[in-house]
């Protein structure tokens, strides 16, 4: 065969690929290629940020540092906070970016914010603080997926296809649970349901996409540490007590949100340049008096495996709350969801021992992710991401914590900017 016919079927051969690629998912082939390329630079991005947290943890964290000498480390990287936002500005939050995807213009001096975001994000958790990575790395990778979007000139709807891609990846790359994470993107900007369900799929390449790119630089995210067991059939009881355990979650999502609120008052009584010092210092004066007052509570649930005392959980629920409090008010960055995760593990695991029939496993995840979705308002992804985690036995009762949780907390708002699903970037395309 001469080279023109070679050229010719060649030619044939990818338009009708093309096609069949355009023509079975709905989205152009431009969109395919970018929704990849968000999902795999999303990937790289979390496990560099990740890396890059191991670094700091190693130097300034607790671990390091007797508990009087950390205080001091705390109140200095509290001082260094202020100096970076005075520097560069105010750190970007989820709230921007869920903003992003619901107003085409919402975007005004994200670049920026982001800059700070990921400096002070770093030093806040590295250093001990008691919010996680998740809302930092999330709000970073879906920007870039928004700020990329943007400047390949894709139209406003499918920008937003996008940032919910690199949202996806993010979460994946950090609990290492694909689905979960795409879900768990899908549901963040709304308080109820999903809204933008053409972003269902793309969000799903995305987290895939991500989850393989850390994988392949060796960081696969926070894995669970605590020894789940394996589970067999759930008993009758236990669907039941999993309504139990969502209104205990939710009665948690309720007690953080008015401790939140609390310390926010008392913090705008302070100047803002003084407010992250004085949050180190909260934070160090709490580790005085519990060390489960530091840290997202990721690791610190093996350390709790075994505890069975009431107050000895209690107390360790009651400094994460308080110190992931604090953090939100006084500027300390991170999210709130590995944390509400660690409450809800305290006050289930203080429960459960307690209840005639109830397995204990089922019911203390039931309550960390009623916790979790008392706040964040995501029963399917906050659902998805633990049972992927833990086990799909779980799923039923897991479900129905999510949903009772998410009915008792419908009108509690922490997240100001979920809403319901507005045209504007239906209007701009």
């Amino acid at each position: 065969m001469s080279v023109e016919p070679r050229r010719v079927l060649h030619h044939s051969v990818m338009m009708r690929v093309r096609s069949y690629l355009v023509e079975s998912s709905g989205i152009r082939l431009r969109v395919i290629a970018g929704i990849v390329l968000c999902g795999a630079l999303g990937g790289a991005i979390g496990a560099a940020y990740l890396v890059v947290l191991d670094a700091v943890q190693q130097l300034i964290g607790p671990s390091r540092w007797a508990p009087s000498a950390h205080l001091a480390v705390l109140v200095v990287v509290g001082i260094t906070v202020a100096g970076l936002v005075r520097l560069l500005g105010k750190p970007a939050d989820v709230e921007l970016l869920v903003d992003n995807i619901h107003v085409p213009d919402g975007s005004h001096g994200k670049e920026a914010r982001l800059r700070s975001l990921v400096p002070i994000s770093l030093l806040c958790i590295g250093a001990g603080g008691t919010l996680g990575p998740e809302a930092p790395l999330v709000t970073t990778t879906g920007a870039i997926a928004h700020r990329q979007a943007h400047r390949a000139g894709l139209s406003p709807n499918d920008v937003r296809i996008l940032t919910i891609t690199g949202m996806a990846a993010g979460f994946a790359v950090l609990f290492g649970a694909p689905l979960g994470g795409a879900v768990f993107a899908l549901e963040i900007p709304h308080r109820r349901g999903i809204g933008y369900h053409e972003a269902a799929v793309p969000a799903c390449i995305g987290a895939v996409a991500g989850l393989a790119c850390s994988t392949a630089a060796g960081r696969a995210g926070l894995r669970p540490i605590w020894a789940v067991p394996r589970l067999g059939r759930l008993t009758w009881l236990d669907l039941p007590w999993s309504v139990v355990a969502g209104v205990v979650g939710a009665v948690v999502a309720l007690l953080f949100t008015a401790v939140v609120r609390a310390a926010s008052r008392g913090s705008a009584l302070l100047p803002l340049a003084v407010r992250p010092a004085v949050g180190g210092l909260a934070l160090g004066a709490l580790a005085l008096y519990s060390p489960y007052a530091l840290t997202n509570g990721e690791f610190q649930i093996d350390h709790l495996l075994g505890a069975t005392a009431i107050a000895t959980l209690l107390v360790a629920a009651a400094a994460k709350l308080v110190g992931a409090a604090v953090c939100v008010a006084t500027g300390w960055r991170g999210g709130f969801i590995i944390p509400l995760f660690f409450v809800g593990f305290c006050v289930g695991g203080a429960l459960a021992p307690h209840l005639p029939g109830a397995t204990p496993w089922p019911f203390v995840l039931g309550v960390m992710i009623a916790a979790n979705v008392g706040v964040t308002k995501t029963p399917l992804g906050s659902t998805l991401v633990v049972t992927e985690m833990a086990g799909a036995a779980l799923l039923p009762s897991a479900l129905i914590a999510a949903i009772v949780s998410l009915v008792l907390t419908s009108s509690l708002e922490v997240i100001e900017s979920q809403r319901d699903r507005v045209d504007a970037y239906g209007a701009a395309s």
